[in-house]
């Protein structure tokens, strides 16, 4: 008799307001880790689509690891998505690092800041990280900025600041500071609400002119990054 195939849940933040775009988004990001780990069963969910994280564990059975794809370890992480597979019967499934925190996404992060550079020194490349950062807990700022230090000192660029959404600095007041020629680099787990509206809005406030890159999340790379994650987790 063969043995079950373990399982495997992606969880993204997603958004309340119009959750079926982000959960489409997080499945076909899940299909692609599927079709790199056949010996796995993957499945996605958001917290923000009422049901789906209950109907994801119903399918996929009472034991399990949980892949959150959100940029830090903090309240979501810790507290909220715990208590949110407890009443969805996934107790005793076992939460993996975030996102944001996986070593291999950190130094993809860097490559993409060096990458961003195209045919110029990087030495003349200016770049802003942008991230969501929180006004209620350090942890996602204090990621970023590590982020930033990291990109400083690895990717050989003229310049690097984090720039937040919901806390100071934010976005448009760093933007401000910026020459003309400079690079954004979302760092976001997915293309949500922040990155099509709120981070674009900002950069015009700013006058900004420059690149923006799509956010971290979509490399091509990540699903690679996820199935690694996932085989180390198991």
């Amino acid at each position: 008799m063969t043995a079950e195939r373990k399982a495997a849940l992606i969880v993204a933040h997603g958004q309340p307001s119009d959750p079926e775009p982000a959960e489409a988004e997080i499945a076909a990001l899940a299909a692609k880790v599927q079709a790199l780990m056949p010996e796995l069963r993957v499945a996605s969910a958001t917290l923000a689509a009422p049901s789906a994280l209950a109907d994801r564990v119903a399918e996929l059975g009472p034991d399990g690891v949980v892949y959150p794809m959100f940029m830090a370890a903090g309240w979501f992480t810790r507290t909220h998505l715990p208590a949110r597979l407890a009443e969805a019967g996934g107790a005793t499934w076992r939460i993996l690092p975030p996102f944001g925190e996986d070593a291999a996404v950190q130094a993809l992060t860097v490559t993409l800041a060096r990458e961003a550079a195209g045919d110029r020194d990087p030495a003349e490349v200016e770049v802003i990280l942008a991230a969501h950062g929180s006004f209620r807990s350090p942890a996602p700022s204090e990621i970023a900025f590590r982020m930033a230090d990291r990109i400083r000192a690895e990717a050989g660029v003229k310049r690097v600041e984090a720039g937040f959404i919901d806390q100071s600095p934010q976005i448009a007041e760093v933007a401000a500071g910026f020459a003309p020629g400079g690079v954004v680099l979302p760092f976001f787990a997915a293309r949500g609400g922040h990155v099509i509206d709120d981070l674009p809005q900002a950069l015009a406030e700013a006058g900004f002119e420059g690149t923006l890159l799509p956010p971290v999340g979509l490399d091509p790379r990540v699903p690679g990054l996820i199935a690694a994650a996932l085989r180390a987790g198991l």
